[in-house]
């Protein structure tokens, strides 16, 4: 749901987006997300060892069930800022606390934008001044929120669930830096069920397994990923059993839209590709498998061409570390079997590419006989602007 009209906002939460001068643009660049009772909150991260300083100080919170704000400024990662980054992180989090009446651990913070700069601290200040009293339960408020978490993205990504009582919505940013392993991205999550931090933390991190580690734009983990989920109970009692089950599948569900929203804005893709590799002996091997087909630049750029060029596709499968015979790989593309168990099939190639060029939506579907194992996995076309975006992107 991209409207703002259509998000239905959990029991318990406000937000605000503002401009607060740190984008060149002159965008809105600063989120405030706060909860009007303290919130089981968890989080999952990048495996960068080069990691954000708002990385840091999220990782040294969560899980808590005390959570209050999650501050997130675009235009500016602060990362690969030594001290002086960590310095301005914890800041941010003390001014925040200070407007909102509660303790600086309470507040998570993130950031998004150009490594190796330090926060204009002076503006970020200025922006909570004035994100505070904006704050609002209005729908428009987390639509505001989630446009100021945005960098390269071209639109805001996010998505509402009510169901059972309970209500779940998330907002997420992301269209290059993105690669598996905790894809490169921002994701915010807040619902109103009750799910205390030990339980909620198993939920969102096989969610985020199963949908934002299975995306990739270019393969390049950044020093920035996280998800945050926050969940303020206001909705009734403890979730348990089947009420919990629901729950984790709309979880799941909601990262997945957020994901496939991510790979299908990747920064100047044509195309949105979905691969479902099956077969396999186990998830990993299909994952493998996957992850070597999306960030092969060959693949990406032979899609973008509209060339079914199903040999690109093979020889990314066979370089990825599983060992198959040849003769157990088939490959489809949109439908068309291109290649069947070690051999070329007889296929209209001249068709495959006038459909390909036709639609943005690309599916390729790689099968083995190793097992039953298998995943689906989400990505895009490599195209010249994406090459021109990302050469320009800090001058």
């Amino acid at each position: 749901m991209s409207e703002a009209s259509a998000i239905v906002v959990p029991k318990g939460f406000r937000a605000s987006g503002v401009k607060a001068g740190v984008k060149p643009s002159g965008g809105l660049d600063l989120a405030l997300i706060v909860a009007d009772v303290p919130c089981s909150a968890v989080g999952t991260f990048t495996t960068n060892r080069v990691c954000a300083a708002p990385v840091k100080w999220c990782r040294e919170i969560v899980p808590t069930d005390s959570a209050r704000a999650v501050v997130v400024n675009a235009g500016n990662a602060n990362a690969a800022t030594g001290a002086r980054g960590e310095a301005d992180a914890r800041r941010t989090a003390e001014d925040a606390a200070a407007l909102l009446g509660c303790k600086p651990h309470q507040v998570l913070v993130a950031s998004t934008g150009v490594i190796g700069h330090h926060l204009p601290m002076d503006r970020i200040e200025a922006g909570l001044r004035a994100a505070a009293p904006a704050l609002s339960t209005a729908p428009a408020s987390f639509h505001a929120a989630a446009e100021a978490i945005l960098t390269t993205d071209t639109h805001t990504k996010i998505v509402s669930h009510a169901r059972d009582g309970w209500t779940l919505l998330g907002m997420a940013k992301g269209a290059a830096m993105i690669g598996p392993r905790m894809a490169t991205m921002l994701a915010f999550l807040v619902t109103d069920a009750r799910i205390p931090s030990a339980t909620l933390q198993p939920i969102l991190s096989e969610a985020v397994e199963e949908s934002f580690n299975c995306l990739s734009v270019e393969g390049h983990a950044s020093t920035n990923d996280t998800v945050l989920l926050l969940a303020s109970g206001l909705a009734g009692e403890e979730l348990s059993g089947q009420a919990l089950e629901h729950f984790a599948a709309a979880l799941k569900d909601a990262c997945q839209t957020l994901a496939q929203a991510m790979a299908a804005d990747g920064e100047g893709s044509t195309h949105f590709i979905t691969i479902d590799v099956e077969g396999c002996a186990d998830r990993e091997e299909a994952r493998t498998l996957a992850r070597a087909v999306a960030d092969s630049p060959l693949v990406k750029t032979a899609i973008h061409g509209a060339d079914p060029n199903w040999g690109r596709i093979v020889s990314a499968a066979g370089y990825a570390g599983v060992p198959f015979e040849e003769r157990e790989l088939s490959l489809g593309i949109n439908g068309v079997r291109v290649y069947d168990h070690g051999a070329p099939t007889d296929f209209d190639a001249n068709a495959l590419s006038a459909e390909l060029r036709a639609h943005r939506d690309v599916h390729l579907r790689l099968h083995l006989k190793r097992g039953t194992a298998s995943i689906r996995f989400w990505t895009c076309d490599l195209t010249a602007e994406y090459v021109r975006l990302n050469a320009d992107y800090t001058t």
